[in-house]
């Protein structure tokens, strides 16, 4: 069974690291613990956390213990990793309130079983001045000034916090506290990983090994998924906005979202890879929703999306367009040239004959992204925020 596993694992990864000495640890049955950590940044988990967490469930039902990590010290501190500039610190009560969500929610993937989950304020809260003095000295400045962030960065001239280096280091220990056999991440974790591997040895502890998997672009079809930007699909939204922003992302990513994040796998899998692009995409919409509200959700939002699009006859193919200022649905349909001037924008909200997904609008409906603005009968456009 270990070796099955080891060769999904191994599909799924972009990197193993060190592969050889993982297969054989799984391979002799050997009793892991893994680590995962999540900064509670945001309050919702989206699609994007399902690639790591499903890998974790795999971990799991072969028999190894999964810490989870809700990183509630260090997401005071904010993960500098794929930033171009320093992230705003947030308040303890700000981090609190966003894991609580994180807890609830968690377990739409993972099992109670085999299962720690550890806030890392435990001991990176306690740290006196001396241990932390004591952590800094196992590695060097030009270390972590190695990672690309930081490097480009420097090279643009822009600020980086003193605070924001404190960052790998509280991560690597988080490893030393648990004592890591494996971690796993997102390829943008991926200094971060093997930072830990060093500050493991640093503590005297064998080095974990760690896994990194693909990042998950978010509807915009360009940027990691997050609640920042606006892109995301959350685990807990209602199964009509789950379904409605899957249907939204580009048909180039249905295969991605399908492979990492809707839980099918061998003939299913390929049945739906086989089908029409658009039909693939339902597929995907209509299974993401079902393993996260259930069979009857799922068929209840697929009719409400055919109610709103399809049976308007919304075309197979709508062209995207960026705009700026998504609160101004008069602006926007100047923008897109559905009108030709702001009277004449008003004047086809005020007739009826503009619909945000389906949706009569109002002068005050806003936009979001992946919307679909349609004005009159054979004017559609899918809207994307700048």
């Amino acid at each position: 069974m270990s070796r099955e596993f080891f060769e999904r694992l191994r599909e799924r990864a972009v990197e193993i690291h060190v592969e050889d000495h993982l297969r054989e640890r799984l391979l002799r049955g050997d009793s892991l613990r893994v680590k995962l950590g999540l900064d509670p940044t945001a309050p919702d988990l989206h699609v994007g956390h399902l690639v790591v967490l499903d890998v974790l469930r795999m971990f799991q039902d072969d028999g190894h213990t999964v810490v989870l990590i809700v990183g509630d010290f260090t997401a005071m501190i904010g993960d500098p990793s794929g930033r171009s500039e320093t992230r705003p610190i947030l308040t303890r009560e700000q981090v609190d309130a966003a894991a609580r969500t994180y807890l609830d929610q968690i377990h739409l993937v993972l099992s109670r079983e085999h299962l720690e989950v550890r806030r890392n304020s435990e001991w990176l809260g306690e740290m006196k001045g001396a241990d932390v003095l004591r952590l800094l000295g196992k590695a060097t400045l030009q270390q972590v000034l190695q990672r690309e962030d930081f490097a480009d960065r420097i090279k643009a001239g822009t600020p980086i916090g003193a605070h924001e280096i404190l960052y790998p280091f509280n991560q690597a220990y988080d490893s030393v506290a648990i004592q890591a056999d494996v971690e796993i991440g997102g390829t943008d974790q991926l200094f971060n990983l093997l930072f830990g591997r060093e500050i493991q040895k640093a503590y005297d502890q064998d080095p974990q090994d760690i896994a990194v998997f693909p990042l998950l672009e978010g509807t915009d079809g360009s940027m990691k998924m997050g609640k920042s930007l606006g892109n995301y699909i959350g685990l807990t939204e209602p199964p009509e906005e789950i379904y409605g922003k899957t249907m939204s992302i580009p048909d180039t990513l249905t295969e991605k979202y399908l492979r990492f994040v809707s839980g099918l796998t061998g003939q299913e899998l390929e049945a739906v890879l086989a089908m029409k692009p658009r039909d693939a995409k339902a597929a995907l919409a209509r299974q993401l929703v079902k393993r996260l509200h259930g069979e009857e959700a799922a068929a209840r939002a697929e009719a409400d999306f055919d109610r709103k699009f399809r049976r308007r006859e919304m075309p197979e193919e709508v062209a995207e367009r960026t705009v700026s200022n998504p609160g101004d649905l008069v602006a926007t349909l100047v923008d897109v040239g559905f009108a030709k001037s702001r009277s004449d924008a008003r004047r086809l909200i005020d007739q009826g004959g503009v619909r945000v997904n389906g949706e009569k609008a109002t002068p005050e409906s806003a936009l979001h992204d992946g919307d679909v603005l349609q004005a009159g009968k054979r004017n559609f456009v899918r809207i994307r925020l700048r």
